[in-house]
Formats: C-alpha cells, structure tokens, sequence
C-alpha cells in the first residue's frame, strides 16, 4: 500500500493502484496539473468536483450520484459513500487492514476482491468488515 497517494477524488483507492506505475495520485497539485495522467480531460469526475469546489467526490452525495465513471460503477460510489460516512483516514485504515489479511485491490487488470458487488451496503459492509 502506497498510503501517500491516498484516495482519488472519486473515491477509488490510488493507495493500492497496480494499473499505471506512473501515476501519481489523482490529489498531486490540487488535482489541477496531470500531465502525467491520459484520462485526466475525459474525467467527469474531476471536472465536477473542480467545478464544485470540492476536493472529493466524497463531500457531494456519492451514493446518489451517477456522473462519469459512477453511472455503472459501484466501487467508485461506494468508496466514496464509505468516506462520506465515516472518512478518508478510516477508509485508508480498512483497506490497510483488509491487504494486510489478503484481499486484493487489483487481482486482474483493473479487477479485483472488491469487484462483483451488486449493492453498495454490501460492499461498504466488505470493506468495514473484511468478509462477504
């Protein structure tokens, strides 16, 4: 776990990120600078909370909301709902934990133990408890 690099602003963990070894986390520079990053000019995401003066997509309604990558996606709300509830520095504390007993962020490309949730409490509950 690379806890520096901490939460993305749309909640997925940039902390256990195995996808882009040249990334730098989605906060660097206020979030405004990624030279670095190839998807940064398509992210709805980004473009929201920049728009909003947010430094998260976990300060809005993410439970709710179905902007960019959130329109299909539950990790991505639900990590950020988990962050809206009970904060960043407790989801980073879960998912140390949770590596630490061998679940596994990214198991295949982008793909991994926290994929496959149908419900966002449950996954929520997943990451609280480490235990489907």
């Amino acid at each position: 776990m690379k806890r520096e690099l901490g939460i993305a602003r749309c909640g997925l963990a940039c902390c256990l990120c195995s996808e882009n070894k040249e990334c730098k986390g989605c906060k660097r520079d206020g979030f405004l600078e990624l030279s670095w990053c190839k998807d940064k000019d398509r992210c709805e995401v980004r473009k929201c909370v920049i728009e909003k003066g947010l430094t998260g997509c976990c300060e809005c309604e993410p439970k709710d909301c179905r902007k960019g990558l959130f329109a299909e996606k539950i990790k991505p709300r639900a990590f950020s709902e988990f962050a809206h509830r009970y904060g960043k520095d407790r989801l980073l504390d879960c998912l140390e934990r949770n590596e630490k007993n061998g679940i596994v962020y990214h198991r295949e490309g982008i793909t991994g133990d926290y994929d496959g949730f149908d419900d966002i409490e449950e996954l929520i509950n997943y990451i609280l408890n480490g235990q489907r």
